[in-house]
């Protein structure tokens, strides 16, 4: 039997029909035309036939069981004809413009398909998985609309497919605390303050957007740090701390980049606890890796980072804190944030308070 499925034709409906009649088992049939049983038995069993203690007392019937090839050949021709279901998603139906409508206001298809339900809720037909939408875009023909569609995704790659691993060139750091001693409270994201960070890099690595990410409430800070060198890092990250209380500043989680050689002077300027991931182990700081990934869509790869101004990344930062996230249970970062404060006592710099 080949790998790839073609239809039954009618020579086959025919010897079917012929080895039935003299009372040849189905498998026997199958290894004959070199078919699968399943589908002999599938091909029996939609167009009538019946084993034999299915039927009546008057014993075998002239035609086999009930089956009948040219009767089974015109169903096969018939149902290949009749037009199938029109696709949620098809291009000319009632829910793809309002689709469109959400991504190109920069949701992502989960949010998407998040909101429909919210608005629809009694209309199953205006209801639809995120991965239906991702399907509805990958599927487009390629071409310019392709290419239009798949750029409303945050990330914007050609195809659907897994990032790859780069080799770690960085040397080691100096006095470095590991993650494995962080306290509890920061493992377990209960109250603000525990904060996760990374570099975006721009085009050839030669600028850098600092990226701080409060664990609990996914608050995102970003940094603008000129160039990657341990000095700019500290002084960014310095100047992005100062605003916030000192019961903000509890922890940070970082990788072993070189940009972090001045940890201990950071540490000391902002009252933060450092610790550094084990090598090889995004996954370790995965809240960053993932919110890195969505900004991404405003901060894209191969881009001069540079060109961005402090007040600019501010406003990026603040829309990526008032889109609503499932694991907030729909709510917004700025939203979470602020009820934590509130939860925990903690008053908040009027110039942070601005940015939410």
């Amino acid at each position: 039997m080949g790998q790839k499925y073609e239809h039954l034709g009618a020579e086959e409906r025919g010897a079917i029909f012929a080895m039935k009649q003299e009372n040849r088992s189905t498998r026997e049939i199958a290894r004959v035309l070199r078919r699968s049983p399943a589908t002999i038995s599938r091909e029996l069993r939609r167009n009538g036939w019946k084993p034999d203690h299915e039927r009546g007392p008057m014993g075998r019937p002239a035609i086999a069981g009930g089956y009948n090839a040219a009767n089974a050949g015109h169903r096969a021709a018939r149902l290949r004809r009749k037009p199938r279901c029109v696709r949620k998603l098809h291009p000319d139906g009632t829910l793809w413009p309002e689709v469109r409508q959400y991504l190109e206001a920069g949701l992502s298809p989960e949010q998407v398909s998040a909101q429909l339900e919210r608005v629809h809720p009694e209309e199953p037909a205006l209801n639809v998985s995120h991965e239906t939408i991702y399907h509805a875009i990958y599927a487009a023909p390629r071409g310019a609309l392709r290419r239009e569609l798949v750029a409303l995704l945050r990330q914007a790659r050609s195809t659907r497919k897994p990032r790859t691993r780069g080799q770690d060139r960085r040397g080691k750091l100096v006095d470095m605390v590991s993650i494995h001693v962080r306290p509890p409270e920061a493992n377990d994201r209960l109250i603000p303050g525990h904060w996760e960070g990374d570099l975006i890099k721009g085009a050839g690595n030669r600028s850098a957007v600092g990226t701080l990410i409060d664990r609990s409430t996914l608050f995102v800070m970003l940094v603008k740090i000129d160039g990657s060198t341990a000095e700019a890092a500290l002084d960014a990250y310095s100047a992005a701390f100062a605003p916030l209380p000192q019961e903000l500043r509890k922890t940070l989680t970082y990788d072993q980049g070189k940009e972090m050689a001045e940890h201990k002077r950071l540490a000391e300027a902002t009252g933060i606890h450092i610790y550094f991931c084990d090598p090889h182990s995004p996954w370790q700081r995965g809240i960053c890796e993932n919110t890195n990934g969505l900004l991404r869509q405003y901060l894209p790869k191969g881009t001069d980072l540079s060109v961005f101004s402090q007040r600019q990344l501010d406003l990026i930062a603040m829309r990526m804190n008032i889109r609503p996230r499932k694991t907030l249970g729909w709510k917004t970062p700025a939203e979470v944030f602020m009820e934590k404060c509130a939860e925990q006592d903690i008053a908040i710099n009027p110039v942070v308070a601005l940015s939410l």
